[in-house]
């Protein structure tokens, strides 16, 4: 039987991944394959601050099995398994780190490595090919300008993701929470 702390930790993380797969579940919009994964993902810090990083591993875990079985959109589904789901969970860790210039290029580098991973996922292993025709249109250049852009915006993710964070802490945390979670 759960202990009142261990019930508010199972009902948090709980519910914070039903909020998380509630967004997987609504990219049968055309424009969601990445903006709903990236804030389905920032739901999980939640957990991380208030509990852990373990229990938002294990939202994480629920909710990347889930989304394969619900999610519309197979590619936002990969894309939170291999990025955007871990990731809000793995910052707190990277930006312990005390030199700035490694924090970044670490964070760079686990990014352009889950998206190569995912994209070499989604195109050999679920046969979506029509995905390299798409890149094709672009030419010669097509990857590494969509790669490019994608670093712009994964930086621009991360900046949003630390104000989200700063803005639950300033303002929803003591709203939500009325008295302390540790």
């Amino acid at each position: 039987m759960p202990t009142n702390g261990n019930a508010k930790r199972i009902a948090l993380c709980g519910i914070s991944a039903a909020l998380s797969l509630l967004f997987m579940f609504l990219t049968w919009f055309p424009f969601a394959t990445y903006a709903l994964p990236a804030i389905a993902g920032l739901i999980l810090v939640v957990p991380v601050i208030e509990y852990n990083r373990r229990v938002a591993l294990v939202a994480y875990v629920a909710v990347s099995i889930l989304s394969f079985l619900i999610a519309p959109d197979r590619e936002a589904a990969l894309l939170f398994v291999a990025f955007f789901g871990y990731y809000p969970i793995l910052k707190s860790l990277l930006e312990k780190i005390p030199s700035r210039v490694a924090e970044w290029v670490l964070k760079m580098v686990i990014f352009n490595c889950a998206v190569v991973a995912a994209y070499a996922v989604v195109i050999h292993l679920f046969q979506m090919t029509d995905l390299l025709e798409e890149f094709n249109e672009y030419g010669s250049w097509g990857v590494p300008v969509l790669l490019a852009a994608g670093n712009v915006v994964f930086i621009l993710y991360d900046i949003a993701a630390t104000q989200v964070i700063s803005f639950y802490l300033a303002k929803w945390r003591k709203l939500l929470f009325k008295t302390p979670t540790r």
